[in-house]
């Protein structure tokens, strides 16, 4: 039964990009707070909860899901040496169903935990979420950074670490605020820090609130008035300083980037402890943006540094600060066939985690460059957070996959010792089910590798329900997770496809670059392949193959659907950026340039984009069924991206196959979401999913 939407007004809003008119019809829902934005809206949530409270496997998805994200989730700890022969310990922990993880700190390794932050007292409604932490050197004292709502806006708080109960002790008076992608350094001395913000959004024009990022120093016990700006770039507005302090104390480093992409510079200025830094000692070490650039430990003068210069895959290279020029940069750790996913020091080691087909692989080097060991890997899986400090040998990190859950490791580089450090119990009978990785043939002939996870003994009758995930953008390698709501689906008789498309690093840069700026058809065309392939190979037919994309992802389903509505039973476009002429106007979106272009002032960039842009190529066609998904405290990718989308594919649409807008209020990008806020959101995803493709609950 076809649906009657709400009406959306069409204006006569014309734009000339390169001596081409462009229609926008729907300007008017970039104003979100206009009384006739705001009554559309509440009417498509209207009829969205009608129809997702009408499927019948909705309640009992809610409870299944519910029962499954039941279990303790811990990250890996970040250790301090106190200098008396003692380490701290902290960490993160929701035990179950808290609305947001606690922050911890333990007395050595078997020290008891206690709690030094717990962000579920901040607001009624958990949305105010712990979204940082930055602990000075003897482990004394804390910066946090809190979010409400799930905006990226930032404020931080101070809090000293007591040796009794840490939530008892008292927060400094002052909080500083303006802060977005926030960054702490703690001087040497911990009197104060350095730290990145905006300047106050009163001085400033709307559309200029996230630029001229400025570095500043705070003195503890001092208001956010009396801060010393130390560091700011005029003359490039739209660079962002992200500061850190080497372990051994001696220089204060500044990562220099614009935008989401991975090119960088690096700046650095000596500490000293009868003063602190101006704008007149800070040195600039690599001022061309030419790749990537990350200074992951030192030896007096020198620093080693993570980078894809002139290697797609990653190296560590020796910079001596006395000896700066290019040509005296040493080699440590040369380019592999493997990419290097993360480079850390941990004493006088290298850490490198690699990928292999996206998975896992993790490594221990000597400082002379010289292989040392393996350290082995559960099963197939990956790592996507390790700690690891140059002033300690202990590594942690936590190791997952599709039917593995989150579990802490740590390895002790100087010994090779390796032992579970935190091991979650859940209730799933995980030994049913299996994940096998496949590879598609894409349009130009690439291999494009997808992992499968499903029930053990599969039949490959082309009539199992599949739900295609991907990503495809940033330079963001899709690993493999542990994901309570993709256990459900597969519990049901599901099958998850989760694709590595290119646009990501699952292969190093090259495979990046292959899916970015004028070669983004390339992500879109991979996307279709693996579709492709799971019907040719038996797994699932048309009517039984769900997609799903958040964000960058969001964009690949919109464009997907616009391109072949023929070929899916079903789409989710969750947080989508589905406008490519006007994304860089709003918030974040000037970041993302050098990863999509820019249509306004590249007449090739507005031929790339006006080709695949998801608003501005929907034509009338049967769709199939199809939610979208936002949240009006995104101020990231903004909701006008949804609203405007939805409209016109509401109005497009030929067929029957309901398109659905999902609106969340008091949420943002999906960072800090209530794990209730969450819940609800998976099963109403998964219910619109089970109706789409008709599955029965089982």
């Amino acid at each position: 039964m076809s649906i009657s939407y709400p009406a959306a007004r069409r204006a006569d809003n014309i734009d000339v990009y390169h001596g081409v008119s462009v229609p926008d019809p729907y300007r008017w829902m970039e104003d979100e707070t206009a009384p006739e934005v705001e009554a559309w809206i509440a009417a498509q949530n209207t009829i969205t909860r009608a129809h997702l409270d009408a499927q019948p496997a909705r309640p009992t998805l809610k409870a299944r899901m519910t029962q499954l994200w039941n279990f303790p989730r811990w990250l890996p700890p970040t250790t301090r040496e106190r200098g008396d022969g003692t380490t701290r310990y902290f960490f993160t922990l929701n035990d179950g169903l808290r609305n947001q993880p606690i922050l911890y700190v333990q007395e050595g390794l078997n020290g008891t935990p206690r709690v030094l932050i717990d962000p579920n007292t901040f607001s009624a409604d958990g949305t105010v979420a712990l979204s940082g932490s930055f602990i000075n050197e003897v482990g004394t004292l804390l910066a946090y950074l809190t979010s409400d709502g799930g905006s990226d806006e930032q404020t931080i708080h101070i809090r000293r670490v007591t040796d009794s109960d840490g939530a008892s002790a008292d927060d400094f008076a002052e909080t500083l605020i303006h802060c977005r992608f926030a960054q702490v350094a703690w001087t040497p001395d911990s009197a104060g820090f350095y730290y990145n913000r905006y300047p106050d959004p009163a001085t400033v024009a709307p559309e200029a609130r996230q630029t001229n990022n400025q570095l500043y120093y705070h003195q503890l016990g001092t208001p956010q008035a009396d801060d010393v700006l130390i560091y700011t770039r005029p003359d490039a507005p739209e660079l962002n300083f992200s500061p850190e302090v080497t372990s051994d104390g001696r220089y204060l480093v500044l990562t220099v980037w614009h935008g989401a992409v991975n090119r960088n510079r690096l700046y650095y200025a000596p500490l000293t402890s009868d003063r602190r830094v101006t704008a007149d000692d800070i040195v600039p070490l690599i001022d061309v943006p030419d790749a990537s650039y990350n200074v992951i430990g030192s030896d007096g003068t020198t620093f080693y540094v993570f980078s894809d210069l002139d290697a797609p895959n990653g190296r560590v290279i020796a910079i001596d600060l006395d000896a700066p020029a290019r040509d005296q940069w040493r080699t440590i750790i040369a380019e592999g066939a493997q990419p290097i996913d993360i480079a850390q020091m941990a004493g006088d080691r290298f850490v490198l985690l690699k990928l292999s087909d996206a998975s896992s692989r993790l490594e221990v080097v000597r400082r002379d460059g010289t292989p040392e060991r393996a350290i082995p890997l559960p099963t197939l899986g990956s790592i996507w957070v390790l700690t690891a400090r140059q002033a300690s040998d202990e590594v942690f990190y936590r190791f997952e996959s599709f039917l593995y859950p989150p579990t802490i490791f740590r390895h002790v580089v100087s010994t090779g010792e390796t032992a579970p450090f935190k091991t979650p119990e859940l209730d799933f009978p995980v030994e049913g089910y299996e994940t096998r990785q496949i590879f598609a043939t894409s349009k130009d002939g690439t291999r494009v590798p997808a992992f499968l996870t499903h029930k053990r003994g599969l039949t490959l009758d082309g009539n199992n329900p599949v739900m295609l995930y991907a990503y495809g953008g940033f330079s963001v390698s899709l690993k493999p997770i542990f994901a309570v709501t993709e256990l459900a689906w597969i519990e049901a008789g599901g099958v998850l496809a989760w694709a590595n498309l290119r646009g990501g690093a699952e292969y190093g840069e090259s495979w990046h670059q292959a899916g970015m700026g004028a070669s983004k058809q390339n992500v879109f065309d991979d996307f279709v392949a693996v579709a492709e392939a799971l019907i040719a190979q038996g797994v699932t037919r048309r009517e039984r193959l769900a997609i799903r994309g958040g964000s960058n992802g969001g964009l690949l389903v919109a464009a997907c659907v616009l391109q072949r509505p023929d070929l899916f039973g079903a789409a989710v476009a969750q947080v989508p950026v589905t406008d490519m002429l006007r994304y860089q106007r709003f918030t974040a979106g000037r970041y993302w340039v050098g990863e999509y272009g820019d249509a306004a002032a590249s007449a090739d960039d507005f031929a790339v984009l006006y080709a695949y842009s998801p608003l501005h190529n929907v034509e009338p066609a049967d769709y199939p069924p199809t939610l979208i998904t936002t949240a009006q405290g995104d101020d990231r990718v903004v909701p006008l991206h949804s609203y405007k989308f939805a409209a016109a594919l509401q109005v497009a649409q030929t067929g029957d196959a309901p398109i659905l807008l999902r609106v969340e209020g008091r949420a943002g990008h999906g960072q800090g979401k209530p794990v209730h806020k969450q819940i609800d959101e998976a099963a109403d995803t998964y219910a619109f999913v089970f109706g789409a493709l008709g599955v029965a609950l089982v």
